[in-house]
């Protein structure tokens, strides 16, 4: 869906951060690539101070291992999760390969990682490109900046090999951040966005396409499955859907305009009342955001609800009500999604309980929300771009 490059901008700032992960569709398994990830409690949280999230790092540096699966490759990471419930997998860019560790993100359709040249402070404590040292490397004169919700980043355009497990995108464009701002402890190098080509803020045609156009997939979907484990689980998949991931049939949902991976939401419901998306709204599917937002006074209503209450940033919830909440129902094109309390209600790193429903930042014209991981870890998701669809299943 084509938007200003104002609103563009601003909205990018609330999807932002939005981090995540994704899978493929369609039945040709001979094609399908799988990256399994892995979620790991907060870094910043869990370890303090800066040599202890460094040395973390560098003990728990990816390697990047092929197994043969279904004639596919299956590329297993173990991955971690970043300020809880976002999920990141490794790539390699150049020739001889370097490795970075990225954020899927189905909001975004930038691929970028941090240059050499970048001396901004968050650059230093991750992997930055090389690019002296791949003989497949071309500089290019254009330049692009994004802003996130969490951060800030100023790039160069550039071209060279990018592997995604055994997919091989050649002369891919790509960003190299020359500063950044806002991604101060967080162990991760860059992002891989797999939205449409005309969300990007670059002009570079998306990793995804570029494989599209060049007949590495068999079919132009992806998908993904976010593990409820602790450690390991989520999967990756290009070109295909490995139907063992979820239960029941996919229901297919068409987007409101080709262009962004938004759908049509008729309602949400708690105990059969509609509680939010009363006349219709639209739902953002982003893996990379780890929350559900939506507009302020209707998030309000629904902690007033549940109970929670505001403490700092969060609204929380005693730990010993939440098997008595209720659940609650997003309805998308006739279908209901039910969204336990044990799934909206999460944990700090005090162990307390705070709800998941965030207010957007963004108010555009029409209600929208945004269902993030909370959401997308119950629910196999599907994004079909051949017909501009996208396919939600009970995960297993």
């Amino acid at each position: 869906m084509l938007r200003s490059q104002t609103f563009l901008s601003t909205w990018n700032q609330e999807r932002s951060m939005k981090w995540l992960v994704l899978l493929g569709l369609v039945a040709f398994s001979e094609c399908i690539v799988k990256i399994p990830l892995r979620r790991v409690k907060t870094m910043t949280k869990t370890l303090s101070g800066k040599n202890m999230l460094n040395n973390f790092v560098k003990e728990h540096a990816y390697r990047l291992s092929q197994i043969s699966f279904r004639g596919s490759n299956l590329t297993i990471h173990p991955l971690r999760n970043i300020r809880d419930f976002f999920y990141v997998g490794n790539i390699t860019i150049g020739t001889p390969p370097q490795e970075f560790q990225v954020i899927f993100d189905t909001g975004s359709s930038e691929l970028w990682v941090p240059s050499i040249f970048c001396n901004s402070s968050t650059c230093s404590k991750h992997d930055r490109f090389r690019h002296l040292e791949s003989s497949t490397f071309r500089l290019s004169r254009r330049t692009f900046s994004i802003t996130y919700g969490s951060g800030r980043i100023e790039a160069l355009v550039v071209h060279d090999t990018v592997r995604i497990g055994d997919l091989v995108s050649t002369d891919q464009p790509f960003g190299l951040s020359m500063t950044e701002s806002g991604f101060e402890g967080i162990p991760f190098d860059g992002v891989l966005g797999l939205n449409y080509p005309n969300i990007s803020f670059s002009g570079a045609i998306p990793i995804f396409d570029k494989l599209k156009n060049q007949g590495a997939i068999s079919e132009p979907v992806f998908a993904f499955y976010l593990s409820k484990d602790e450690q390991e689980g989520s999967v990756v998949m290009f070109g295909g859907v490995d139907h063992r991931y979820y239960k029941g049939e996919l229901k297919w949902v068409p987007l409101i305009e080709a262009g962004d991976w938004i759908v049509h939401m008729d309602c949400i419901s708690m105990r059969r009342k509609v509680i939010a998306c009363s006349g219709g709204c639209e739902a953002v599917v982003d893996t990379g955001v780890s929350m559900i937002k939506g507009p302020k006074t209707l998030v309000d209503n629904i902690q007033k609800l549940i109970g929670a209450t505001l403490r700092g940033f969060k609204h929380y919830v005693s730990c010993s009500a939440v098997d008595t909440l209720p659940s609650i129902t997003f309805t998308i094109n006739g279908i209901n999604y039910r969204v336990p309390a044990r799934a909206y209600i999460l944990k700090d790193s005090r162990g307390c309980c705070y709800s998941s429903f965030q207010e957007t930042t963004v108010s555009p014209s029409t209600e929208t929300w945004i269902l993030g991981d909370v959401f997308l870890r119950l629910y196999f998701s599907v994004f079909d771009r051949g017909n501009d669809r996208i396919g939600l299943a009970r995960a297993v």
